[in-house]
């Protein structure tokens, strides 16, 4: 079913006096155009205007073109208050990623070599440790993992809130609302036309959840293609995984933790992850949201 047939059908349901109008508009079109000087003894320019509004009317050659007329004449039939014709929410279209972004993903990749070949992982550490080295002879450990989790957290809101479009996230989910909410209807009234017709719909709308997924993971690309240098770094400075330390008298400093007692930071807490991990990411989660509440940024998309 196109969206010209949906878009019928969600207009007439809405308001029964469209129906009218888009006969008008159907009657008076010669050679699939019309002029607003040939309906507006019939119809409103309210009519007229949300017509035009909801892309029934598009643009012709000189007047206002149809915009699918098979399309519009099957949005007039066999209305049953829109559900078995799909409803008025429109996928938007999905964003393409530049090169830098693949670039980013590219190295990102690379990036993650370096938690198994220790000869990347030194390297980018290495690289790392000029800026976040001399760090430690000033501050304790701890501080430093702070720093560093607060710098993530800044980042990664304005990451997400400058690449990741709330709009189109919001529209992906308010389609995906519409067709449960009248397949919801359809159930009740018990009309099998209308849920095959519903089912077919979500098929085609399996595209929107890759549309999202492509709306998420853009962001997350850059965030990673910054964090994962930062995290190798306290990897290497602390030890994991057999691997000898860097700073050996940092991770043999001991402290003492809620519930798990003396602890040092290379000691594991939570299974196989060591004790820095866990304070990072208990600061970075902190941090994030701190970030967020101050900045005043909405991570989540709003429905409509």
């Amino acid at each position: 079913m196109s969206k010209v047939e949906r878009r019928v059908r969600s207009l007439v349901s809405e308001d029964g006096e469209m129906r009218d109008a888009v006969e008008v508009v159907l009657d008076s079109a010669t050679n699939g155009e019309v002029q607003w000087i040939d309906v507006r003894d019939e119809i409103t320019s309210g009519q007229w205007g949300r017509l035009i509004e909801k892309e029934i009317l598009v643009d012709g050659d000189t007047g206002f073109a149809l915009a699918d007329r098979d399309a519009i004449e099957a949005g007039l039939e066999d209305d049953d208050g829109g559900l078995a014709g799909g409803g008025d929410v429109d996928t938007p279209e999905t964003s393409t990623w530049s090169k830098w972004d693949k670039i980013a993903g590219i190295a990102t990749l690379g990036a993650f070599v370096g938690y198994a070949v220790n000869p990347v992982r030194n390297a980018i550490a290495g690289a790392f440790d000029i800026v976040l080295g001399p760090l430690l002879n000033v501050v304790p450990f701890y501080v430093v993992v702070m720093v560093i989790a607060l710098a993530t957290g800044l980042y990664s809101t304005l990451l997400r809130a400058g690449l990741m479009d709330m709009e189109k996230m919001s529209a992906y989910q308010d389609r995906m609302k519409d067709i449960q909410d009248r397949r919801k209807e359809a159930k009740e009234r018990d009309d099998q036309e209308a849920l095959d017709a519903i089912q077919d719909e979500q098929m085609d709308a399996m595209g929107d959840q890759l549309g999202m997924f492509k709306e998420q993971f853009r962001p997350m690309v850059w965030i990673m293609f910054l964090t994962i240098p930062a995290f190798l770094w306290m990897f290497w400075v602390i030890g994991y995984r057999g691997s000898t330390a860097a700073y050996p008298d940092v991770a043999a400093q001991e402290l003492v933790v809620p519930l798990a007692g003396t602890v040092t930071w290379d000691t594991g807490i939570v299974g196989p992850m060591q004790m820095w991990i866990v304070w990072y990411f208990l600061c970075s989660m902190a941090f994030t949201q701190l970030v967020q509440k101050s900045l005043n940024i909405e991570m989540s998309p709003s429905s409509s």
